[in-house]
C-alpha cells in the first residue's frame, strides 16, 4: 500500500506518494485551497452547530440509534456495574450518594460540563468530577485520565443526560478558558502545519479519503470509535489528531486539553447529547 504525504505551498496543499523510487507527485487532482483559520470566521459560529451524526452514513446512524446495535452501550453497562459495586476503603458505592443507577444525578447539570470549580479555581471536566468522587468520597485509587475504568464511569454518567441540550458556560470565570481553548483550536501545529479548525471549520462537509469531515462537535463523547473498536475519551481523540498533525501530544487531562474541551463543547451548545455516539 502506498503512503501519502502532504506539503503546503502558499495556501495550496499538495499530495505526494511514497513509491519504490521515492516521493512522486500524486496523480493530478484539482488543487485544494485551505484558508488559514485566522483569516476566516468559524463556520460553526456563523452557520450554527451540526452534530457529527448528520455526517454519518445511514447504516452508522442506525447503529447509534438502536441500543441493541450500538456497541458503546456495552461500556455504559460496564460503567453502571462499577457505579453500583462497592469500591475503595470507605465501603461505599457511587449509588450510595447518587441513587440507584444514578437516579439522583441531575441530567441538566451533567449537560453543563465542563464547569468552573471555585475550589480549584479552574474548570473541571465530567471525568475530573467522577474521579474526585471515586478517590475522595469512596477512598479508592485514582483512575488515570481516559483509562478504561475512567471512561466506563464517564460514559455511564454522561449517558444519563442523553437527550439534554449541551449548555456549557462561556462567560464569567469560564471566559478565559473558553478563549484559551479557542486559541488552541485555531493554532497550527506539527510538521503538517495543521489546526483543528482547518478540518472542522474551513473544510467541514468535504471528503477526506472515504470519510466526510464533520464540524468536530463533541456532543456524543465519550463515543464508540469504529476504527478502534472501543469507546474513546475526548482527550484521547485530541491526541489522535495531534499525531495525525505530526505534533507533540499533550498529557491527557492537562489544563490545555481541559481548556480545549471547554471551547469545543461550548461551540456545540444547543446540540443534543448523544453519548455514546458512534463515530469513525
Amino acid at each position: 500500500m502506498c503512503n501519502h504525504y502532504f506539503a503546503r505551498c502558499g495556501s495550496v496543499t499538495l499530495m505526494f506518494v511514497l513509491g519504490a523510487g521515492g516521493l512522486l507527485p500524486a496523480p493530478a487532482v484539482e488543487p485544494v485551497t485551505v484558508a488559514k483559520a485566522a483569516d476566516t470566521a468559524s463556520q460553526a459560529e456563523t452557520t450554527g452547530p451540526v452534530s457529527g451524526y448528520a455526517f454519518l452514513q445511514k447504516e452508522t446512524q442506525q447503529m447509534q440509534d438502536d441500543d441493541f446495535l450500538n456497541p458503546g452501550m456495552q461500556w455504559v453497562e460496564a460503567g453502571k456495574e462499577m457505579f453500583n459495586t462497592l469500591q475503595g476503603e470507605n465501603g461505599k458505592t457511587c449509588a450510595a450518594c447518587h441513587g440507584e443507577d444514578g437516579s439522583k444525578l441531575d441530567p441538566k447539570r451533567i449537560a453543563q460540563y465542563p464547569v468552573y470549580s471555585e475550589t480549584l479555581g479552574k474548570p473541571v471536566t465530567l471525568q475530573n468530577q467522577v474521579n474526585a468522587c471515586w478517590t475522595k468520597r469512596m477512598g479508592y485509587h485514582p483512575l488515570p485520565y481516559d483509562t478504561e475504568g475512567a471512561i466506563k464511569l464517564e460514559v455511564f454518567v454522561q449517558n444519563l443526560a442523553r437527550g439534554e441540550k449541551v449548555n456549557v458556560q462561556t462567560d464569567g470565570p469560564m471566559r478565559p478558558y473558553y478563549e484559551k481553548g479557542r486559541t488552541i483550536y485555531q493554532t497550527r501545529v506539527g510538521q503538517l502545519d495543521m489546526a483543528c479548525s482547518v478540518c472542522h471549520d474551513s473544510n467541514a462537509g468535504k471528503k477526506i479519503r472515504g470519510n466526510t469531515l464533520s464540524q468536530g462537535q463533541v456532543n456524543g463523547y465519550p463515543a464508540y470509535r469504529l476504527q478502534h473498536g472501543a469507546v474513546a475519551g475526548l482527550h484521547t481523540t485530541f491526541n489522535e489528531c495531534y499525531r495525525l498533525f505530526r505534533a507533540s501530544e499533550m498529557p491527557l487531562g492537562n489544563d490545555d486539553y481541559t481548556a480545549l474541551e471547554v471551547y469545543v463543547t461550548a461551540r456545540g451548545n444547543g446540540l443534543t447529547i448523544e453519548t455514546p455516539a458512534v463515530r469513525f
